[in-house]
């Protein structure tokens, strides 16, 4: 195997810039990362994606935007290369994350991820100067987002090719050096790492087999004090209540713990976190989460009970999200 060439850059510039510091340990990892996880053997997409990648028109912006809800890029291009442009940006569809804005070309999402960035930015400290991580990140939105605050390096992990690859197709745009997205999971980075100021894992948490072995994770990957920002489904109940689904939720299948906030402060103080403060709970509603002409599969819409949106499709509680911040030991 070997690495892409969309991703070779990725992996020069971090095997330099990792070299002897606490990032050395993953800098050893990263070549065979970038190779299995972007793999045309394992995922028989990655051909169509990259074709639709090196479609492509060049352009050039003439404004970059990632402090804004839709991030982005203008400048002065044709209408001829605007619709060249959004032809190749439909080879990528389904576009989950979002929204963004690239010449005029206007990504609608399925999900208005500026809302969620919204509502944890009162829990969330400076990120001037300071090292991110941000698990399961989609096609980056909230990366971009993040270094956007003013971030000084800005690392996604995201398992799915295709969302890796929309995010080279903003860079192709956005052109940023301190903002890298790549081809892995939480599980796959060495432990301990203790090298991050803040890492963000929103929308994984109740993917996990082992709830506790995640937030481990996220604790051991960064530096003491460093900030925890946690986003997951829960429901109401005490501080012993933790719905186990025995099927489907909310027509995920991969779907394993989703405790009450009373019980996920518990969690993260069992781990050792400090200073656990629940910064926002609500429903999710269909103006944040809805089909659009870029992402036209089911959502939340088909996802709950049709008679009651208080429930899922399943008849269990519809979904919750609650964002939560915490210090690492």
């Amino acid at each position: 195997m070997t690495i892409l060439p969309e991703l070779q850059a990725d992996f020069d510039t971090l095997n330099e810039r990792w070299r002897n510091t606490a990032f050395e340990p993953w800098r050893l990892l990263l070549a065979e990362q970038l190779e299995r996880g972007m793999s045309a053997s394992r995922y028989g997409d990655i051909p169509r994606w990259r074709e639709a990648l090196g479609s492509l028109p060049e352009l050039v912006p003439s404004t970059i935007e990632l402090n804004a809800s839709e991030v982005g890029c203008l400048g002065e291009i044709s209408d001829a290369q605007r619709a060249e442009l959004e032809s190749a940006l439909r080879g990528l569809q389904p576009w989950r994350k979002g929204p963004f804005n690239l010449f005029g070309v206007h990504i609608d999402t399925e999900w208005r991820s500026d809302l969620k960035w919204n509502r944890l930015l009162p829990g969330l400290r400076p990120l001037a100067g300071k090292r991110v991580l941000d698990v399961g990140c989609g096609s980056g939105y909230h990366c971009w987002r993040m270094l956007g605050a003013g971030a000084d390096e800005v690392i996604g992990i995201e398992p799915t090719p295709l969302f890796v690859l929309q995010f080279k197709a903003l860079q192709r745009y956005l052109q940023q050096p301190n903002i890298h997205v790549l081809p892995a999971a939480m599980e796959h980075l060495p432990r301990p790492l203790k090298a991050f100021d803040s890492v963000f894992s929103m929308g994984v948490l109740y993917h996990r087999r082992s709830p506790m072995d995640h937030l481990n994770e996220l604790k051991e990957a960064l530096i003491s004090g460093g900030q925890l920002i946690l986003e997951t489904l829960v429901i109401d109940g005490d501080a012993h209540s933790v719905l186990v689904p025995a099927g489907r939720y909310s027509r995920m299948g991969n779907v394993w713990f989703l405790p009450s906030t009373l019980a996920l402060v518990g969690w993260l103080k069992k781990l050792g976190f400090q200073n656990v403060e629940l910064i926002d709970c609500g429903y999710t509603t269909a103006d944040e989460q809805r089909s659009t002409d870029w992402m036209t599969f089911h959502s939340l819409a088909q996802f709950l009970d049709p008679t009651d949106s208080r429930k899922t499709i399943e008849g269990y509680p519809a979904p919750q999200r609650a964002i939560l911040v915490a210090d690492a030991p």
